[in-house]
């Protein structure tokens, strides 16, 4: 089979399995298993904990011990097992434990993932820089497509959102074993040491008061990033108690409407590279924060009504701007500000940072404030919680402007 299409089935199924259950296994368990929004906000924070440093040791493994298609396989394997366990589990506790065993091994498969479509092409004599984009897209189709079966099937408070991603990581599993055989690197005097392979050897950027307070704000921002992922899609599934809204579209397939974030996206990081040369990355990410207040003030004030509508509508849409301005451009960042030597390493504290403890605090922080705002009913006043989120994001954006300085030398 051609070598590309099959690069592109491998991300479609990556991206597949997340998308069944991400935006969903929220409202599913808050509405049907009665979690807390603490509970659910524990759950989703095992990502940011297995972030943190699954990808880096098991990227050592790869590279020193084990074939990257060969362990790329048993990590899908081992997670298609802890799906199938996470749907029949009841309890806060369990849940968090067989999802953080989840995300151990599916978190790393997503770098894993993009590390043998290098080594394929490259061995088969494709440009890396030119095939990669129109190959990595299709993980972006997968996610949208397993949002839309799961919503238009009628899963999205049901336990079945789980089984169906299990399936698809068995047949992800299986199916990796069609890939040729990734070699792993020979022990020679260039061998990275543990340290830096782990990425700690970049810890030495935060001597330069410019890098330590973009990674402060990578932190910050990297919890307004999962925010929106563990309570989206309950909040839509709210509208269902009001009896004028109980049979819109907006509660009976909520995970269509937030899909069009992720269409968004591949719009908006077309804009990034313009916006990067004429502003900087303090323009950028500023644009990136303002964006979220926008996305968060817009679902303030959304709702199913017509005017309503066309207010979630735009939320979505903004959510592009508001990831792609501050996930792309920053990894840009980094690229041009790091020494050659550091380069690698600095780019997996970006993502450390960002999607393990940003991620992490955002989840959990945000499980505290949707419960400081829930009744003794069950009636969550969503209104003000996202308030609360976009105030956050305001005045991280004012003090973002006046504490971060642009580098005198920067190429814009």
């Amino acid at each position: 089979m051609n070598i590309k299409l099959q690069l592109k089935i491998i991300f479609f199924l990556q991206f597949f399995i997340w998308g069944s259950w991400l935006i969903t296994l929220g409202s599913y368990m808050m509405r049907k298993l009665e979690f807390t929004g603490i509970e659910v906000g524990s759950v989703y924070g095992t990502m940011g904990i297995a972030s943190l440093f699954m990808p880096s040791l098991l990227g050592i493994v790869a590279d020193r011990w084990m074939p990257a298609n060969r362990l790329y396989m048993l990590c899908h394997l081992i997670g298609a097992i802890t799906l199938f366990f996470a749907a029949s589990i009841t309890s806060p506790f369990l849940m968090m434990v067989i999802m953080l065993v989840h995300c151990l091994v599916f978190m790393p498969t997503i770098a894993i993932s993009n590390s043998i479509s290098y080594c394929c092409l490259e061995s088969h004599g494709f440009d890396v820089i030119s095939q990669f984009p129109a190959i990595r897209i299709f993980g972006t189709i997968g996610f949208i497509v397993a949002m839309w079966l799961v919503s238009f099937l009628g899963l999205e408070l049901s336990n079945l959102q789980l089984y169906i991603a299990a399936v698809s990581s068995i047949l992800l599993s299986l199916y990796s074993l069609t890939l040729p055989t990734i070699p792993t690197a020979k022990n020679n005097s260039q061998e990275k040491s543990l340290i830096s392979s782990l990425g700690l050897d970049a810890f030495v950027l935060f001597k330069q008061p410019r890098m330590a307070v973009f990674f402060l704000f990578a932190v910050l921002l990297g919890g307004i990033l999962q925010i929106t992922n563990t309570f989206g899609n309950p909040f839509l599934h709210d509208f269902e108690k009001i009896p004028e809204y109980a049979d819109s579209l907006v509660v009976k397939y909520p995970s269509v409407l937030l899909s069009i974030s992720q269409i968004s996206e591949v719009v908006f990081i077309l804009f990034v590279p313009f916006f990067m040369k004429r502003l900087g990355i303090k323009y950028v990410m500023l644009i990136s924060m303002l964006a979220w207040v926008a996305r968060f003030g817009l679902f303030a004030y959304g709702d199913p009504s017509p005017i309503g509508f066309i207010l979630l509508l735009l939320s979505m849409i903004v959510y592009g701007c508001a990831f792609d301005f501050y996930n792309i451009s920053g990894s840009m960042y980094v690229e041009k500000s790091v020494s050659p030597n550091i380069r690698n390493s600095a780019q997996g504290l970006f993502m450390t940072m960002t999607n393990g403890l940003g991620a992490y605090l955002g989840s959990v922080i945000s499980g505290v404030v949707v419960d400081r705002y829930t009744s003794t009913e069950k009636i969550i006043d969503w209104h003000s919680v996202w308030l609360i989120f976009a105030g956050y994001s305001l005045i991280l954006a004012i003090v973002f402007l006046f504490i971060f300085k642009n580098d005198k030398n920067e190429q814009k």
